[in-house]
């Protein structure tokens, strides 16, 4: 294990904006920390890169139990590496910016020299190596910035929001990058996002975060709704646009509902009949690694989740007309 957090909650103001119960990160993985702006990535991150405290609740680290000594803690933010959503490098060379962290680490130039070519080389910047830092792109920042973070041989990067404000050129490098550091040099990934598909191709697992707690599902099928009680006695949730889903639960009133995508079931049958049928278009697809991902305009946007073998058997397209199916158990009220 790489991680483990206890009741975590980090607080200002008497505001919390993390309230995690426990969490457990496994080591030597890429893991996908999802969720919408304001949820607390960052704040998760900072946390597990040491940087931050948290108000209460206990951290622990490949087995050791994480305390406020000083000593230790920068002993630990040698082995962890955060890069920030917009990192700042050094007014000097892109060279100069990646062979900092292993000068001051006594490495030997001729070492050092070999090395920094290396990340370059792994980083696709190679070609950059005399030129200012302050010149380049927000992606080819981002490459540099990763390539330094690996100078100081750290056993986990973590990265926020890496591929949120570079074009589609450097966000496939940087999703490469990724994959290499972890599968090559053996280095545990955790990255922020509030991107679903890009956590889907690059994670191994993903913990999902929605106003500083984990989400029971996706975040992007969590919708408000309002649970109301018909005339013949049965409750339901009113949605946006009128839609109606039942529901069993005791709750009324205003609430936030989670709906699985991977509960979700999806026909092309018109007879379908099913409680919680509604009709809907396809309206995108995508593929991910595991699962096909179709995005359904039912009244409200709705994602699904198909298995690549099971897609097979559909004959599904943009634009076609599809019966969706919300089973009960698919719908996690907050």
């Amino acid at each position: 294990m790489l991680y483990k957090l206890n009741n975590i909650i980090k607080a200002y103001d008497d505001r919390a904006v993390l309230d995690l119960n426990q969490i457990c990160l496994k080591k030597g993985k890429v893991i996908g920390l999802l969720g919408p702006n304001g949820a607390g990535k960052t704040t998760l991150l900072e946390i597990l890169a040491f940087l931050l405290s948290p108000t209460s609740g206990e951290i622990w680290f490949k087995q050791e139990k994480i305390n406020s000594n000083i000593g230790r803690l920068i002993k630990l933010r040698r082995k962890v590496v955060l890069v920030q959503q917009h990192p700042i490098l050094f007014t000097t060379t892109v060279y100069k910016n990646i062979d900092f962290p292993l000068k001051i680490r006594k490495t030997p130039k001729a070492k050092r020299n070999d090395m920094v070519n290396e990340l370059l080389e792994l980083v696709g910047m190679a070609s950059f190596k005399d030129v200012g830092a302050h010149t380049l792109s927000g992606g080819q920042t981002q490459r540099v910035a990763i390539a330094r973070a690996l100078a100081c041989f750290p056993e986990v990067i973590l990265l926020d929001e890496p591929m949120s404000s570079v074009d589609v050129e450097n966000q496939i490098t940087i999703e490469r990058i990724i994959r290499e550091i972890n599968q090559i040099k053996g280095i545990s990934v955790i990255f922020t996002t509030h991107d679903v598909v890009q956590t889907s191709r690059l994670a191994d697992d993903t913990l999902f975060l929605f106003e500083g707690k984990v989400a029971k599902s996706i975040y992007e099928n969590i919708f408000s709704a309002y649970i109301e009680t018909d005339d013949g006695g049965q409750k339901y949730f009113r949605l946006p646009n009128g839609l109606k889903l039942r529901t069993r639960s005791e709750k009324t009133g205003q609430t936030r509902i989670s709906i699985s995508p991977g509960k979700v079931r999806i026909s092309q049958n018109s007879c379908n009949t099913q409680e919680n049928t509604r009709k809907g278009k396809i309206i995108q697809l995508n593929q991910e690694q595991f699962n096909v991902r179709v995005l359904v305009d039912a009244g409200i946007p709705l994602n699904v989740l198909i298995p690549k073998g099971s897609f097979k058997s559909y004959e599904m397209g943009i634009g076609d007309d599809v019966w969706i199916t919300c089973p009960v158990e698919s719908i996690d009220i907050f």
